[in-house]
Order: structure tokens, then sequence, then C-alpha cells
């Protein structure tokens, strides 16, 4: 699991999305999902499983609208754990709070799905060994198959006590315009290279992973992009090896006819659906 994240990949490490109530998101998230609170303002809390390192950061902004439907944006972003057995507590704690998830083995991961109170897609899933994926003709097999809840509960009974140390941002998905223009620029602007495909959906990664990035057109080809205002993606972190791999993957985006700003803590550019990245070491 750890060296897919860690130099010299490219990899998710924070999201930050809108909510429209802070108190109520930060309930769900602390005893739904696990998380910790790092740091918080009356409008903003940065969320972490270690204590250290933010992995989720909530923010009601002034004038926030409900969800959109039918626009690009977030999918899910999807919490990696440690181990089977963590999944185990979790999907036990789960069905103990009965709060409302589905399930999903990938062959290369299983994975488990919930929604923030307002609509915010989160995934929680742990990797099968990469020993154990398979690939043909470069491509990682992948589907959509019925999780083995019950071998998977097997795994541990200990009590949920919140997400393992641990735990990190495994990939992030996201709704796009159009699948072409996508894979043009996560491909030739920021390097990553396509594992995978899926109807309306494409697969990225770097390292051989089965994906830190997907993107998908489930919300139709040419959807709008949300509202800034919108509950939703506001960004999320691309950490990179090096500063000259950054500036690196800068020229390319700039000569792939991508935005890049400079701010005082690192460069921002976003993808053709308007999905916002911070690029980050």
């Amino acid at each position: 699991m750890v060296r897919f994240h860690e130099k010299p990949n490219l990899f998710v490490k924070e999201v930050n999305v809108n909510v429209t109530n802070l108190k109520r998101s930060l309930d769900f998230y602390q005893k739904i999902l696990g998380l910790k609170v790092l740091e918080q303002s009356p409008q903003k809390a940065v969320l972490t499983a270690n204590g250290q390192t933010a992995l989720v950061t909530l923010e009601q902004p002034d004038g926030v609208t409900p969800k959109q439907g039918r626009t690009t944006g977030l999918y899910h972003f999807a919490l990696l754990l440690p181990e089977r057995k963590d999944l185990a507590v979790f999907l036990r704690h789960l069905l103990e709070t009965g709060y409302r998830f589905g399930a999903a083995d990938h062959f290369v991961s299983e994975a488990l799905y919930l929604d923030d109170p307002d609509g915010n897609g989160i995934e929680v899933y742990r990797d099968r060994p990469s020993s154990e994926w398979t690939w043909k003709d470069g491509k990682v097999v992948m589907a959509t198959e019925q999780l083995d809840g019950t071998s998977i509960l097997a795994e541990s009974d200990a009590p949920f006590t919140g997400l393992p140390d641990k735990t990190i941002m495994g990939h992030i998905h996201l709704h796009v315009a159009h699948l072409a223009e996508a894979e043009k620029f996560y491909q030739e602007g920021l390097g990553f290279q396509i594992v995978s495909y899926y109807p309306q959906a494409v697969f990225m990664s770097t390292g051989g992973y089965h994906h830190h990035i997907a993107v998908n057109t489930w919300q139709g080809t040419g959807a709008p992009r949300r509202a800034a205002s919108s509950v939703g993606l506001n960004w999320y972190t691309l950490v990179f090896p090096s500063e000259g791999a950054r500036q690196q993957t800068i020229k390319q985006l700039q000569a792939a006819g991508a935005a890049v700003t400079e701010t005082s803590s690192d460069y921002v550019t976003e993808d053709p659906a308007g999905n916002r990245i911070r690029l980050v070491l």
C-alpha cells in the first residue's frame, strides 16, 4: 500500500469540500466516519486520522447552497485503510450505527461507500496486495462485484475507535464534462498513465497503482460546472516528489493550454471540467 503513495509517485493527499452546516457535518465525520479535528474555526474544520496530517477540510462559506445535480465535481474521495481487519471494524461500525452505505469488490480492492449529510461522496477501502492484481495488455483488471461482508467481518471483532492512524487519501474520483479532454489534461499535463477503462470512465495512476485519479461522465457529457458557492469539491492536492518535478509539470500544463497560478504556498490549476488542483510538495 505505502509505496504507491510516496515518492517518486504523484498522489492525492487532501481534499477540501463545502458543506451547509459545519456542526452537523462534524458530527458525521467524527462519529460515523471516524476522523478527528486537527484545526477548527467557526466556518472551517480540518480533519485528520493520525492527529498530524490533514485529510479532509470542511468549509461552510457564507451563502452556501445545497449540492447541485448533473454537474461536474466530486464523485467521491477515497480513504485507504492499512489492513483488511480495519475494514472489518469499520464495516461492523456502519452496521451497528445503521448508517446507509454501499459496498463492492473491485478485484484490486474491497470498498464501502457512503455520503456525508450534504451528499459529498466518500469511499472507505482496503487494497488487496498488488501481487494479486491482474494486468492485461497494460491495463489492470477491475470490476464491480458483490462484497463478501461475512469474510471481512471475520477478520476482526475489535471495537470502532476511529479510523486508523495510517489511513491515507487513496484516490479521488471526479465528474467531468468530456472524457477525451480530461484524459488529455491528466496524461499530457499532469503525467498520469491510463490503467483502466470502464463505461464512461477512465482510471489513471502513477507507479502502477490501480488508480490515483478517476474521471467519469456519468452526470452527462457536457455537464456544467458546479457553482463555487454550492456543496461539493473546492480543491484537492497532488503531491510532487520534488520541486523539479513540479516545475516540469507546470511547463507541461502550460504547454497543454492550462492556466497555472502561483499562490503564497503552492501552485493551483484546474482540469477542463473546473476541478481545482493544488500542486504541493
